[in-house]
């Protein structure tokens, strides 16, 4: 088998290593299904009848979505962490398998719970009132560009557990980025309502980028009286996600990578 090959075929069975692991956390996994309802009341019923109602509503289940992705990266931060704290790690650097396979199998193992996620996502939003209004081939597009990101930030979050000293750290640092890269964007508000410089960061937030793509593909206008987006990114909302992915991905993969070898050399 070549070198490739067997890097696949390790990172697969770390994969179902981590999915079985799933059955010994249930509440990991309940937190992550739980929080996408809750969001979706919130800020859906609570939020938005004073910004456009059931139109607000259709508009806001993108950034749901979004939203359901990026928070897959705490979920990858606490459990890679967990497995360094616990020597979990050490005990896979014994076999003879390549260090990529480890992080690959995080990585990919945290899809599922991301997929789940954004299952009860979807249905929330259909209970909201959310509908898409374009083909069949749109929408799995937008599926699939969901998939990607989530894979691309779950890179973030083994960065973050990597250069944590314990889990307690990685789980207060693996939110506190989220929290801000979520809401300046066009997440939930258009991003011109913004002031100033938060106005910029916003438009170029790879955030804005996978929630305005979503909109463009599954059809979603903004409600009537917001205030409308201008710019390149815009314009181009699905090349733009497609831009932030082909940038942050390689990025963190090789940035995660090194950051392993340092940590696991000592």
């Amino acid at each position: 088998m070549t070198a490739p090959g067997r890097v696949l075929r390790q990172s697969a069975d770390l994969t179902w290593r981590n999915l079985l692991h799933l059955r010994r956390t249930p509440t990991a996994l309940a937190s992550s299904l739980l929080e996408p309802v809750l969001f979706a009341a919130l800020i859906g019923y609570v939020f938005g009848g004073s910004l456009g109602g059931p139109a607000y509503r259709e508009y806001l289940v993108a950034g749901l979505m979004t939203q359901a992705v990026v928070f897959t990266a705490s979920f990858t931060t606490i459990g890679l962490a967990r497995d360094l704290q616990e020597g979990v790690v050490d005990r896979f650097r014994a076999l003879p398998i390549a260090r990529v396979s480890l992080l690959l199998g995080r990585t990919t193992s945290d899809l599922t719970t991301c997929l789940a996620s954004v299952a009860v996502t979807t249905v929330c939003g259909l209970l909201l009132g959310w509908r898409p209004h374009t083909g069949v081939l749109p929408v799995l597009a937008g599926y699939l560009l969901v998939l990607l990101y989530a894979f691309t930030v779950s890179w973030i979050g083994v960065l973050v557990a990597l250069i944590t000293p314990n889990v307690q750290v990685a789980g207060s640092l693996g939110l506190l980025w989220l929290f801000p890269v979520t809401f300046v964007s066009s997440g939930f508000v258009s991003t011109t309502s913004l002031p100033g410089p938060l106005a910029f960061l916003a438009r170029w937030n790879p955030v804005t980028a996978l929630a305005n793509a979503l909109r463009a593909l599954f059809g979603n206008a903004a409600p009537a009286g917001f205030p409308p987006q201008h710019g390149w990114t815009a314009e181009h909302p699905v090349a733009h996600a497609l831009l932030c992915a082909a940038v942050l991905l390689p990025v963190f993969a090789v940035l995660s990578t090194w950051r392993y070898r340092v940590r696991t050399s000592r």
